[in-house]
């Protein structure tokens, strides 16, 4: 079972639609119990970083979502769901911190681009990692951000995007994976890169 976490701020119901036409069994949770029944966790995210921790944290999902990575749950952070995985952000004026499971800060895009990015651009694939099963080496994906997470250059990047920086589109921790594109969004590629990550769940994350 995969639990796709609603926050009341998200766009779950992509996510649930893209995960229906895959024929995956899941359940939109809005309180922390089915995540600590799922075999793996999708964290969509769409809007403001404040905003979503506010919301995680007045349904006690931001504690079900640190029990999980600690119990190795395979968990999925989507665009702002990546974002607020990761210690905090530059967008949190009010200083408002992230869930701190991964050792980052999303930074916000340079001034010399459009800002947001929206539309599809490329994903440069460094690891594999499953995630990236059956992809190619440069997929396109559909972007929608103004803030990212700089890359390490580290073994937790799987791929890169440039948009007048370049930037980690995709990350893996132990068992929590992240994205800075839509899957849900992304077509043929993006259902593939779910149903990698459904495959995952289903073997512990390995």
């Amino acid at each position: 079972m995969i639990a796709i976490v609603d926050y009341g701020l998200n766009n779950v119901r992509s996510v649930a639609n893209a995960l229906c036409r895959l024929r995956v069994e899941h359940i939109i949770a809005s309180e922390p119990t089915p995540l600590r029944q799922a075999d793996g966790i999708i964290l969509p995210g769409v809007g403001a970083f404040s905003a979503g921790m506010r919301a995680l944290r007045a349904a006690g999902l931001d504690i079900a979502l640190r029990e999980a990575a600690a119990q190795e749950v395979p968990v999925l952070g989507i665009c702002l769901g990546m974002q607020m995985l990761a210690a905090g952000s530059e967008e949190a004026r009010d200083g408002a911190p992230g869930l701190g499971i991964l050792h980052h800060r999303a930074v916000k895009l340079p001034p010399e681009v459009k800002v947001p990015h929206v539309g599809w651009n490329r994903v440069h694939i460094i690891r594999s990692k499953c995630l990236f099963s059956d992809l190619g080496e440069a997929p396109y994906m559909y972007f929608t951000h103004s803030y990212f997470l700089p890359a390490a250059g580290g073994e937790s990047d799987l791929a890169v995007t440039e948009y007048g920086t370049t930037f980690v589109s995709a990350l893996r921790e132990g068992s929590l994976w992240g994205v800075q594109f839509h899957p849900e969004k992304s077509g043929h590629d993006g259902r593939q890169l779910l149903r990698n990550f459904v495959q995952l769940a289903g073997r512990g994350g390995q």
